[in-house]
């Protein structure tokens, strides 16, 4: 067990990206995996758990947290009656099975390949974070039928691969398809639940070697650490939604994508030994 002068530090960057978290998943709709996974990431090797394993239990975590997240800011978004709830159910079973996906997937790679996973997507979501445009379009409707389908298994797919609530490539993707970024960003919030309950289920079941597993893991879930999160995203993520709907978060966007971007080439960077 770490000494209590390296513990206490931590449990407050903990508490820092747990706050920052709740407030972009409210506030962006790019979910706070986006965040947590990276800080998990750092938290967990600062304590000495570095191992093949750490991804796995960074995205777990993370997912982890996003099933109280989610709920908590898509109840303030349906609130401003902002939720498009047709749009979460027709959704629902394609992002669940490509959750299990996902999962099943994550449990198989090492560390270092969902390390780059991770970096390569997050480096593509800042850039379009950074330079997307909001009249850019693939169509005038959301997707369905085969469509609906491919889309939606490939977001809960690629949302488990990072560990995110499916708001960072929700919120584009909804864009691309005409609905306003205020309901995009309410919806989007949704699917976190969508993707992280199952993945959460399976990811409890995988099994860790005990000696490279923090402290009171389940799985890959290190429930000390989500129970630090939840504390700051509860309290966060209500602010988030409403700050959203009182002011323009385009500035935000941008500023947000550069550290995204920076943050995403530093674990590409570490996946790659440099």
């Amino acid at each position: 067990m770490p000494e209590l002068s390296t513990l206490l530090p931590l449990v407050a960057i903990l508490l820092v990206f747990g706050a920052v978290a709740g407030v972009l998943a409210g506030l962006l709709g790019v979910g706070g995996g986006i965040v947590l996974v990276p800080g998990f990431f750092y938290v967990f090797t600062a304590l000495g758990y570095d191992s093949p394993y750490l991804m796995q239990i960074c995205l777990a975590t993370s997912l982890a947290t996003i099933i109280v997240t989610s709920g908590r800011s898509v109840m303030s978004h349906h609130k401003k009656g902002a939720v498009e709830w047709p749009i979460l159910k027709t959704w629902a079973i394609g992002i669940g099975i490509g959750a299990v996906i996902g999962v099943l997937v994550a449990a198989q790679l090492r560390s270092t390949v969902l390390q780059a996973i991770f970096g390569c997507m997050g480096v593509i979501i800042g850039f379009y974070m950074a330079f997307g445009r909001s009249e850019w379009r693939l169509g005038a409707e959301m997707p369905t039928g085969i469509a609906r389908a491919i889309y939606s298994t490939i977001v809960g797919f690629l949302s488990v691969l990072m560990g995110i609530g499916g708001g960072s490539l929700g919120v584009p993707l909804m864009s691309l398809y005409g609905r306003p970024i205020h309901n995009a960003v309410a919806t989007a919030a949704g699917f976190g639940a969508l993707i992280a309950i199952p993945s959460v289920i399976g990811f409890l079941l995988i099994p860790i070697p005990a000696e490279v597993r923090p402290p009171f893991t389940i799985g890959a879930v290190n429930f000390p650490t989500f129970g630090v999160i939840i504390a700051m995203t509860l309290l966060t993520a209500p602010i988030g939604a409403k700050i959203a709907h009182k002011m323009n978060p385009k500035p935000l966007k941008r500023v947000f994508a550069v550290f995204l971007i920076l943050v995403a080439a530093n674990m590409l960077r570490k996946a790659v030994g440099w």
